[in-house]
């Protein structure tokens, strides 16, 4: 007997039930020796999430901080394989990463996830899944003249010329971070010093 999607999904819901292992939040953060987050970078495609969100990943790690990256690309070779580039795709890719940066955040790691995800609607939504006091919103607010010169993976030039559909920045919308925690521009400064002004902006919350 088939279920259509939603229909499975109540079905399925009715016979899951949490399960607690006995130990909290609280015991992984003692046991790790700091706070655990996500980090959200959003910004236009090559206006330097991933290459800052790696940075600050090495330089995190070198300080024995327990962190994990999730980018993009990774998880849509992975997990998020069966979703395309509609909204209705985009959505439902958000909210996949938001439920995972929730585990990870439960389990005393300090995420930083970097994706696009243009639409305020999401991110806000990721931001409920997480928790608003687990969520810093990081945007990347480099000009879309900028990302396209630099154009890393050819993106931008498949879109102009009709090959990439629904690209955000040309032919979809990218919606700004009404009032993001943090807000840095890749333009004119050095990776390592975007990183090192991050590390610095976060640093009192991995140990307050």
């Amino acid at each position: 007997m088939a279920f259509n999607q939603m229909g499975d999904r109540r079905y399925k819901m009715k016979n899951v039930f949490e399960q607690s292992v006995g130990i909290n939040y609280q015991q992984r953060k003692e046991l790790k020796g700091h706070n655990s987050f996500v980090l959200w970078f959003t910004g236009l495609s090559g206006s330097g999430k991933s290459t800052l969100a790696e940075s600050l990943t090495k330089k995190l790690y070198l300080e024995k901080i327990h962190c994990y990256m999730l980018d993009g690309d990774n998880v849509r070779l992975g997990i998020n394989s069966d979703l395309d580039f509609s909204e209705i795709g985009r959505k439902e890719n958000i909210r996949r990463i938001a439920e995972i940066s929730k585990l990870f955040v439960d389990s005393g790691e300090v995420v930083l996830s970097s994706f696009v995800s243009p639409y305020l609607e999401d991110r806000e939504n990721a931001k409920q899944i997480i928790g608003k006091e687990n969520f810093v919103e990081v945007f990347v607010n480099t000009p879309l003249e900028v990302c396209e010169r630099r154009d890393v993976k050819g993106l931008y030039k498949k879109a102009r010329s009709g090959v990439i559909l629904n690209f955000t920045g040309i032919t979809d919308p990218y919606e700004v971070p009404q009032n993001p925690e943090i807000e840095i521009n890749t333009d004119n400064k050095s990776i390592e010093y975007c990183t090192e002004i991050l590390y610095r902006l976060i640093k009192e919350k991995l140990y307050k």
